[in-house]
């Protein structure tokens, strides 16, 4: 096929020799498969800001550092240098998160690197070699549904043991090859620490997990794995060897309103008794 115009780049440099087929177009990059080399990967054309359609991208862009103070202020001022700087730094997100998680354990493409807003990583194939199908398109048997399950929380507790939350995890962002499902698409990753939306992000792609696999196994659907999780990823006992049950017990006591104000000016009323007290041991 012809080769894209933001493809044509890596092409001149020799890091792609060929351009096969478009693979998909989603809703802030298009893919396509390419040959470089000997090897079959995939490139990721991240759209431009006015072209892509995530939504409240900026509630994902929330407590991520950028990489210097000038690229910071650009940012806050909106300037043409800034949009691009912000637009970097959604692409760098993915390819920071796709190494990190690599290292650590978890199951995504390889990357090799993101030029000019293009993010070269390996293709994922099944085993016949055929582009490797969405989990959401995926038919299972109970057993294979909780033992799939346990493997994805276990990559879930992996990337939140590195600080990272994928933010959009679902059946759709999840392919399925011979060895069981791998992560995909992480540019809106975000910073569990750092971010005030990580937690209810957290519990929702936990959530759509849960809801998936529990199709196929019922009994899944009534797991609190996400609150499970996430209070010991709070308590700072969350290990990548971690136990999970996915029983939950919340605390169910109900603060006092009216004890905690009476508390309150009881406290005031001290004070006041002691600054009199004071003020009469001067006279």
């Amino acid at each position: 096929m012809k080769t894209p115009k933001r493809i044509q780049p890596l092409v001149d440099e020799g890091l792609v020799d060929e351009v096969i087929r478009s693979l998909m177009s989603g809703k802030e990059a298009s893919v396509y498969v390419v040959r470089c080399g000997d090897q079959i990967r995939c490139a990721k054309v991240y759209k431009e800001a006015s072209k892509r359609s995530f939504k409240q991208a900026v509630l994902y862009q929330e407590g991520r550092k950028e990489r210097n103070s000038r690229q910071a202020r650009a940012i806050e001022k909106r300037s043409k240098f800034g949009r691009k700087q912000q637009e970097e730094s959604w692409q760098n997100a993915e390819v920071d998160a796709l190494f990190k998680l690599a290292r650590a354990g978890v199951r995504v493409p390889q990357p090799y690197g993101c030029y000019d807003g293009v993010l070269l990583m390996d293709l994922i194939c099944d085993d016949e070699g055929m582009v490797a199908p969405r989990l959401a398109d995926v038919q299972m048997d109970a057993e294979l549904a909780i033992e799939d399950h346990a493997t994805m929380l276990h990559y879930i507790v992996l990337m939140l043991c590195e600080g990272i939350v994928h933010g959009d995890l679902s059946e759709f962002n999840v392919l399925v090859d011979g060895q069981g499902p791998v992560i995909i698409d992480l540019p809106q990753a975000v910073d569990a620490a750092a971010n005030n939306n990580a937690q209810w992000m957290f519990e929702r792609d936990v959530n759509n997990m849960r809801d998936y696999y529990g199709l196929f196994a019922p009994e899944l659907l009534t797991t609190q794995y996400a609150k499970e999780i996430w209070a010991l990823y709070e308590a700072g006992d969350l290990t990548p060897e971690v136990e999970l049950t996915g029983e939950f017990a919340a605390d169910e006591h109900e603060a006092d309103v009216d004890a905690v104000l009476e508390e309150i000016k009881a406290a005031f009323e001290e004070a006041e008794e002691r600054k009199a007290r004071a003020e009469e041991q001067e006279d």
